[in-house]
C-alpha cells in the first residue's frame, strides 16, 4: 500500500475548488448601511473603504447600486438629528425603512438596528438612571419595544436589537405579535462583546458614550470578553425568548463562542458580525501593501463559515 497522499487534491485550482468544504456566497452576506438625519450628501466613513454614512437619497441610491452587485440583504442603522435623554423619536428611521421598502419591496431583505445608543444624549444603549451610574434595564427595554414596532410596521423584515438588555427579546416579540406582526423576525445581538474593535462604527453612528459621563463605558452591560459561559447563556435566553438568528459581535476574536452556540442551540442560525475595527485592520493591511485584501477578506469569512456561522454582517458584502 502506497503512502497517504494528501497533496494530490491541492495540485491544482480545478481540484481545489472541488474539494471544498465551505464555500463564500453572496447569499450569506449582510451589508450594514448608515443613514443619517440632515446629512445633505453622503461622508465616507474614516478607516473602511467603501463604506458611506448616508443621506436619504444617497441611501436609496447605494442600495440599487448593491442590488446591482448582487447584495439584497441590509442591516439599516438610522442615525437622527436630536438626540434626547429619555424621550425617544423613531420617526426619521422608521420613514427611511418605508421609502427602502416602497421602492425595492422583496426584492431586498432588510433588518434595522434597534438601540439607543444612536439617539441619548450620552451615548448609552438605554436611558439612564437618575445618579446616571446605571442604565435602567426595563425603561430601557420598554422604549426599545416602541422603536422595534415602529420600524416593523414601516416594513423592516427584521429587526435586531443591539442594546444587550435582559428580557429586550421577549418584549419585542410580544410586541410585534400583539400587533400582528408576527411574521418579523428577530435577530438577536445575543452574544455582543465590550470590545476594542467598534471605534469606526460609533464615529459612522455617533454613539460613542460622551467623556463627562458617570458611566463611561458599556463593560456593565456589554458582555466580559474572559466570560464565555456567558455569552452562550445570553444566546440560549435570547433563543427561548423568541429570537429567531443569534449575532456574535465581533466575529474573528470570538469564533470560540461560534462554534459553542452551533453546538448549544443548533435550532438557531448564526450571524458573524464582522466589526468595523475587524474591517479596517483588513483595509489597513491591504492599503500598505501588507496584505492582498480579497485574500484577506475571503480568509476571515472561511473561518467564520467553519465556526459555526450561517451569515455575516460585513462591511465588505459590497465589493467585487
Amino acid at each position: 500500500m502506497g503512502r497517504l497522499s494528501l497533496r494530490r487534491t491541492r495540485l491544482n485550482p480545478h481540484l481545489r475548488e472541488l474539494t471544498r468544504e465551505f464555500r463564500v456566497s453572496r447569499e450569506q452576506l449582510v451589508q450594514p448601511l448608515f443613514v443619517v438625519d440632515g446629512l445633505a450628501r453622503r461622508e465616507a466613513v474614516a478607516g473602511m473603504d467603501d463604506v458611506y454614512r448616508e443621506s436619504p437619497d444617497s441611501l436609496l441610491n447605494q442600495i440599487e447600486a448593491d442590488l446591482s452587485a448582487g447584495i439584497s440583504k441590509f442591516l439599516l442603522f438610522g442615525i437622527p438629528a436630536q438626540k434626547h435623554a429619555t424621550a425617544m423619536d423613531f420617526d426619521f428611521c422608521a420613514a427611511q425603512i418605508a421609502a427602502i421598502k416602497l421602492r425595492f419591496g422583496d426584492a431586498i431583505w432588510l433588518a434595522t438596528d434597534v438601540c439607543l445608543c444612536s439617539h441619548t444624549n450620552h451615548g448609552h444603549c438605554g436611558l439612564l438612571n437618575e445618579a446616571g451610574d446605571y442604565v435602567d434595564n426595563e425603561a430601557t427595554v420598554a422604549v426599545l419595544a416602541k422603536a422595534a414596532l415602529a420600524y416593523a410596521q414601516a416594513g423592516a423584515d427584521c429587526v435586531a436589537p443591539s442594546d444587550m438588555m435582559d428580557g429586550r427579546v421577549a418584549a419585542i416579540r410580544s410586541s410585534l405579535d400583539n400587533q400582528g406582526l408576527d411574521r418579523t423576525a428577530i435577530m438577536s445581538y445575543a452574544a455582543k462583546f465590550a470590545s476594542a474593535f467598534y471605534g469606526p462604527f460609533r464615529e459612522a453612528a455617533q454613539s460613542t458614550p460622551s467623556p463627562g459621563n458617570v458611566l463611561t463605558d458599556r463593560r456593565s452591560y456589554q458582555l466580559d470578553p474572559a466570560r464565555p459561559a456567558d455569552a452562550l447563556a445570553s444566546a440560549q435566553r435570547d433563543a427561548d425568548e423568541g429570537a429567531d438568528i443569534l449575532i456574535v459581535k465581533p466575529a474573528l476574536p470570538y469564533l470560540d463562542i461560534l462554534s459553542g452556540l452551533r453546538d448549544r442551540v443548533p435550532n438557531r442560525p448564526r450571524a458573524a458580525y464582522q466589526v468595523s475595527g475587524e474591517q479596517a485592520a483588513i483595509d489597513l493591511l491591504a492599503a500598505n501593501g501588507l496584505a492582498d485584501r480579497e485574500a484577506a477578506q475571503q480568509e476571515s469569512w472561511l473561518a467564520c463559515l467553519r465556526a459555526g456561522a450561517n451569515m455575516i454582517i460585513t462591511y465588505a458584502a459590497r465589493r467585487p
